[in-house]
């Protein structure tokens, strides 16, 4: 059986009906009790396609529209004033301990050292590098090292030590239930090591290695920042290498050790930091474990050879160059080309100089990086040595400005690498930037930098170790620590002038230069050192750079 239908009949059905079909499709019953309008929901009845919102309820809940009723008034958090302070307290030996409470389970405690590779005048070059790689392994009370890691793995807790040209630092991050524990761990290895004989050897079969690597790495950073500060500070102090040279891996024994450990892990030279923990009771464990027990070379009758009083010397600035004519290696997964490394410095100033959030400022504003670096305005891609430098002579591989500040003196520098075809050239335009350093910054250029500063700023020290480091650092040097909204209020307020004043400075000095590779085309110091005093920047005998060579 099949439907057979009428379209001619059902067509005229409709057409003779519209009128009334089509005022019951746009007419709504009211007896819904949704109290909407007739035409709510769907299209008006003059055609318009407008939608009218249905007032239907169709939840419980309120609408977002309308505030909430009887709802209880926000609290929020609020720092107290005792959270924003660094409390600070001087032990009857001259110990310091400096804390600060933070919110949070675990802490960061650590001692922070006057000492580093810039005092080690009196002693064979090197003994900064030994002590750290010697840090955490026996002590008195710990005669193995695997003891202190299992005691450091009990309150979920990690260690490091870092030294640097003139600080050493013994850090751990523990449960803050661990606060008595870690101290005692801390005191054991700053002030009591056993530096057994087998552990030396190890510490310089892992030094010999290290050094054997860097040359096998293309990365030259560690290789050039000695290299810069032996020619800026040239056998004195900051010139000192950190890196342990060859020749005095042999020459290093505990005698040695012993010897400046004496001098220079004293408590007048020492801070203990602590972040999250309660300041009464980090005093009452350090005194226990710092101040009641002796060190080391306290009780030992070892045979100590050397000077009878730490180096107090001022840093001397110098000037002068370091070069060194090897062969690289490349990056052979990559597909790079072999590159010379120049690095050329100027006498900045220290952290305690009233130009040294210019200085900040004029680093970040220089800023730079690789050239396959990747990211926005806040990787560096608007900073100067991005659009001067690198997005404009395609032969630059990378160029990067980096400020060294310390207590009595500071090295402003520009690290860059090319092919060795083009080592003069790349000269040239580190020398034409430096220059330009001392024009005035516009507006846009300098807000920019001054926000970013402000926000690497802020952003690091939302790391409790960085907080710790920065209590640690700034009250050895002053005794006290300055705030971050200090530092923020700084930053804010710098003008272009102010860095033009430190720019020209910097210009005023006389150059360091360090280079690496195969540099057989670098212009000499004097010729480097009449570009920075030429107003465009220009070194005699120069020609016009081209961007397509």
């Amino acid at each position: 059986m099949s439907l057979r239908l009428n379209l001619s009949a059902l067509t005229r059905g409709v057409l003779i009906n519209r009128p009334r079909l089509w005022k019951s499709f746009t007419t709504r019953s009211s007896q819904d009790g949704s109290g909407d309008p007739p035409n709510a929901g769907s299209a008006s009845g003059g055609g318009s396609t407008v939608n009218i919102p249905s007032r239907k309820i169709v939840t419980p809940l309120p609408p977002l529209s309308e505030p909430v009723e009887n709802l209880q008034e926000v609290q929020y958090a609020t720092v107290t004033p005792e959270q924003n302070t660094t409390h600070v307290t001087t032990l009857s030996n001259g110990l310091r301990v400096a804390s600060e409470s933070r919110f949070g389970q675990f802490c960061t405690i650590g001692v922070v050292i006057d000492s580093g590779a810039r005092y080690e005048v009196a002693y064979p070059k090197g003994v900064s590098h030994f002590l750290e790689k010697l840090a955490f392994q026996s002590t008195e009370n710990y005669p193995d090292k695997d003891n202190i890691l299992k005691e450091l793995e009990r309150h979920g807790g990690i260690c490091d030590c870092q030294s640097s040209r003139d600080t050493f630092i013994y850090a751990a991050s523990v449960d803050s239930r661990g606060l008595e524990s870690i101290t005692r761990i801390l005191a054991d290895v700053v002030l009591r090591p056993s530096l057994q004989m087998d552990e030396i050897d190890i510490a310089r079969q892992t030094i010999l290695f290290e050094l054997e690597s860097l040359k096998m790495r293309p990365e030259q950073d560690l290789i050039l920042t000695d290299m810069i500060h032996a020619a800026a500070y040239r056998e004195n102090t900051l010139g000192f290498p950190k890196l342990c040279p060859e020749p005095n891996a042999s020459v290093i024994d505990r005698n040695t050790l012993l010897s400046y450990l004496k001098l220079h892990h004293t408590p007048s030279r020492m801070v203990v930091a602590g972040v999250g923990v309660p300041h009464d009771d980090l005093v009452r464990y350090v005194e226990k474990y710092f101040v009641d027990t002796p060190a080391t070379w306290e009780t030992e009758n070892t045979k100590t050879r050397g000077p009878s009083a730490a180096d107090t010397s001022l840093a001397l600035y110098t000037g002068g160059s370091k070069l060194e004519e090897c062969e690289i290696p490349i990056y052979a997964a990559a597909g790079l080309p072999e590159l010379a490394h120049v690095v050329i410095g100027l006498e900045g100033c220290s952290h305690r100089d009233p130009d040294f959030i210019p200085a900040c400022v004029l680093n970040i504003m220089m800023g730079g990086g690789g050239s396959f670096s990747a990211g926005g305005p806040g990787k560096g891609m608007y900073t100067r040595l991005y659009t001067n430098v690198l997005n404009r002579f395609h032969w630059m591989y990378s160029a990067t400005a980096f400020n060294h500040a310390y207590n009595d003196t500071g090295l402003f520098c520009i690290h860059a690498s090319a092919p060795p075809s083009h080592v003069r050239g790349m000269v040239e335009v580190l020398t034409k930037e430096l220059v330009t350093m001392a024009t005035a910054p516009g507006e846009q250029e300098l807000r920019r930098a001054k926000t970013q500063l402000q926000s690497m700023l802020l952003m690091n020290l939302e790391a409790r170790p960085v907080v710790f480091e920065d209590i640690g650092r700034q009250v050895l040097s002053t005794g006290h620590r300055k705030r971050p909204e200090d530092f923020i209020r700084e930053i804010e307020q710098i003008r272009s002038e102010d860095i033009m004043r430190f720019a020209k400075r910097l210009l005023s000095s006389k150059a360091a230069v360090a280079a690496r590779g195969e540099i057989k085309g670098i212009p000499n110091i004097d010729d480097i050192q009449s570009g920075l005093g030429n107003g465009e920047g220009r070194l005699p005998n120069s020609k016009r750079l081209s961007l397509f060579r």
